[in-house]
C-alpha cells in the first residue's frame, strides 16, 4: 500500500455500542461534554505503525537531551467514544528494538547496566483506569513493567483530530506523555560529573505519538 501501512500491529475495538443520546456520553463521563467527533471514533482501528512513534527523552550531561524510540511492539487498545472509561490499552514492547541512532550507545542500553534485554526481552503497559478530562484531553492509569518491576503511571493522553486520507482511509492521531524516575524500575545506572550532577539524568519522559486508521471488519 506504499507510505501507507495497512500491517496490523495494534487493535482498536469497541465494547459498547454508542448511541445518540447525549446523556449517555455525559453520565459516562461524569457530566463532562464529550465532543460528538471522539462518540464518532467507537470502531475498530490498527495503528499505522510506520507513521507512529513509542519513544523517550532524557537529559544527558546536564546539557543536551538524548532521544530514542522502540521499533518492534504489539498492544491491543480498545477505544469507546461514548464511554471513555472503558476504553484500555495493552502495550507490549521488545526493549532490543531500541534505537537512539547511535549503535553503541543502543548497545549499552540493551546491556545489564539498563534493560538487560537478555533477562528482560520485554517491557510492557497496561492501563487500570481511563478518565476524560474535557475536551479532547484524557488521562490513561496503568502499570509499567520494566525489568519484572511494576509500578503505576499516569498517561496524559489527547485527541488530536481524525481525517479522511488520499487513499480512503479515516485516520486519527494521539498524543501520549508521562515523566517516570527510572531507578523505581531498577535502572540505577549512572556517572557522576566533576562539577556535580550525572550523566544521565534519573527522569525520563515516555511518548507515545500514535496514528490509527479505522480497520473494516
Amino acid at each position: 500500500m506504499g507510505m501507507f501501512s495497512r500491517r496490523q500491529t495494534t487493535v482498536i475495538e469497541p465494547t459498547t455500542a454508542v448511541g445518540t443520546d447525549t446523556s449517555v456520553a455525559g453520565a459516562a463521563t461524569g457530566g463532562v461534554a464529550l465532543n460528538p467527533a471522539l462518540r464518532a471514533l467507537t470502531g475498530r482501528w490498527v495503528i499505522d505503525r510506520p507513521h507512529s512513534r513509542i519513544g523517550f527523552s532524557v537529559r544527558h550531561a546536564m546539557v543536551t537531551t538524548v532521544r530514542g524510540a522502540f521499533t518492534d511492539y504489539d498492544s491491543t487498545l480498545y477505544f469507546d467514544g461514548a464511554r471513555p472509561s472503558e476504553s484500555r490499552a495493552d502495550l507490549r514492547i521488545r526493549v532490543a528494538s531500541v534505537d537512539t541512532g547511535v549503535e553503541q550507545r543502543d548497545a549499552h542500553l540493551i546491556g545489564p547496566d539498563f534493560f538487560d534485554a537478555r533477562r528482560y526481552p520485554e517491557m510492557s503497559f497496561r492501563s487500570t483506569s481511563t478518565v476524560h478530562e474535557g475536551g479532547e484531553s484524557f488521562r490513561m492509569t496503568g502499570d509499567l513493567t520494566i525489568r519484572d518491576v511494576t509500578r503505576p503511571v499516569d498517561l496524559q493522553l489527547d485527541y488530536l483530530g481524525s481525517v479522511l486520507d488520499p487513499f480512503g482511509y479515516e485516520r486519527a492521531g494521539f498524543d501520549g506523555t508521562t515523566t517516570i524516575d527510572r531507578t523505581e524500575w531498577g535502572l540505577v545506572y549512572n556517572q557522576r560529573l566533576k562539577a556535580g550532577g550525572t550523566m544521565v539524568s534519573e527522569k525520563v519522559r515516555l511518548q507515545f505519538d500514535i496514528s490509527a486508521v479505522r480497520s473494516t471488519p
